[in-house]
Formats: structure tokens, sequence, C-alpha cells
């Protein structure tokens, strides 16, 4: 007889070790040898179970504007990232340098589904992922609540470490193959790309994602961490300054 699922599966060793430890309710979970494979493989729909399946309770997304009430928060903001291995892949980055969220657009996006959180090895249950109705609404709200916008572009001339990632920042990044969206991308305070040295026209979003977490990481941990306010360094000659306009906090 085999088992009726309710809940939302997740598996893999690392993604149940961490639903453990996590936010969400786990109703039972399914491991090797004592339920075979084939039947793992049922229940969640892949042979990467690892021999380990669980039921959970449904991803609780976050509330969105909440995260702008993080004091020099770092968050990320995907725009129609489609595809749920990269989402959770920019997750796992995304926990392992201290962001507080990443946010996503409701429509054309990828949620947290079993497979995002097997990609993000688990890290979605300590992370917070909020949903929004229009990214680039948003992103005018974080500016608003004192943050600043920096977007990935490839054709950007900004290095990510000239920019100042300091303070409360969020990192916008494309859907794969097609980059920011005009509205999303004039949404941003600056653009930033890494210098290409190779032959490889582009990276992967979660790699790019990596890099400019990281980067802000670098920035954060040689001044102390968030905060931020004062001459912001390393702007282009287009990125306003703080004392070209005043954000409410």
């Amino acid at each position: 007889m085999t088992a009726a699922v309710e809940g939302q599966v997740i598996y893999g060793r690392r993604p149940v070790e961490e639903a453990e430890r996590g936010r969400r309710r786990i109703h039972r979970i399914w491991r090797a040898p004592d339920t075979a494979a084939e039947e793992l493989e049922r229940l969640c729909g892949s042979p990467d179970h690892q021999g380990v399946v669980a039921e959970v309770d449904p991803y609780p997304y976050a509330d969105p504007n909440a995260l702008l009430r993080r004091e020099g928060a770092l968050l990320v903001a995907l725009d129609e990232v489609q595809d749920p291995r990269n989402l959770g892949a920019v997750c796992r980055s995304a926990e392992f340098a201290g962001a507080a969220g990443v946010v996503i657009p409701e429509r054309r996006s990828a949620e947290v589904t079993a497979v995002a959180c097997k990609a993000s090895a688990g890290a979605v249950e300590h992370l917070e992922v909020a949903r929004v109705r229009n990214l680039a609404d948003w992103l005018a709200a974080a500016k608003e609540a004192g943050f600043w916008i920096w977007g990935a572009d490839t054709e950007a001339e900004q290095a990510p470490w000239d920019a100042d990632l300091t303070g409360p920042t969020v990192l916008v990044l494309g859907s794969e193959g097609k980059g920011l969206r005009p509205r999303v991308a004039a949404a941003c305070d600056g653009l930033a790309a890494f210098p290409r040295v190779g032959r490889t026209a582009s990276l992967n979003v979660s790699a790019a994602a990596a890099a400019l977490l990281f980067e802000a990481a670098r920035q954060r941990s040689s001044t102390g961490g968030g905060g931020g306010g004062g001459v912001r360094t390393g702007e282009s000659a287009n990125t306003p300054s703080p004392s070209d306009r005043t954000r409410g906090r």
C-alpha cells in the first residue's frame, strides 16, 4: 500500500535535516531501507532523494514589507528567474552570506518547491523568501525605506567593488538569458558587472548572485557590518548621491 501525501514534499539528506531545525512542521519522514527506493522516488518524483523524503507544511513566505524594516539589511531580488535550481542556489549563497532575505515576483518566477529546496541544501528553511506582485514597485518602496538598489547587468561599466554595498542594499539579478527587464533596471540606483577576463560571455545568475553577495559581505566585514549613511563611494556619474535626494526611514 502506498502512502498518501497532502502537504509539501521535500527530499534529500540536507534539506530534510535543515527542515527538522527550521520553521516548518514536519508531518512525517520516510527513510531507506524502511521504505523502498522505488516508493521514495514515487513520493518525491525524483531519483535524487538520497534515501530520505519528508512531508512538511507549505513554505511560509515572508512579508516583503517587513524585510524593508530590517536595519542595514542586505537583500536579493530576482527578476523572473524561472529555474528552481537557480532560485535554490541563490538562496543557499544568500543565507550563507548573511542576507536578510530574497524577494521574487508572484508570476513568471520559480517558487520554493522541493527542487529549489534541494538546490539550496535546505537554506530556504532559515532564509526569508518573499513574493511581490510588482518587483519594480517594491524596489521603489525599498528606496523610500532607505535602501540602495544595485542591479547586475553585463553591459554595465562599474565593477561591484567600486560600488558601496555596506548600507541597506538590494542586489537585483535578472532572468536567465534576458537579464533585467527595462522597468526593473530603471528602478535601480546603479548597475554593475564583473569585468570579463576569459572568453565566457556571462555568469549564470546563481554564480553572479554568489559573487555579488560575497563582495557585499567582504565590504561589510571591513566596515563592521551593515549601517550605512554618509557618502557612498564608488558611485558612477549617473548614480545619485545621498545629498541628491532624501529617503524615508
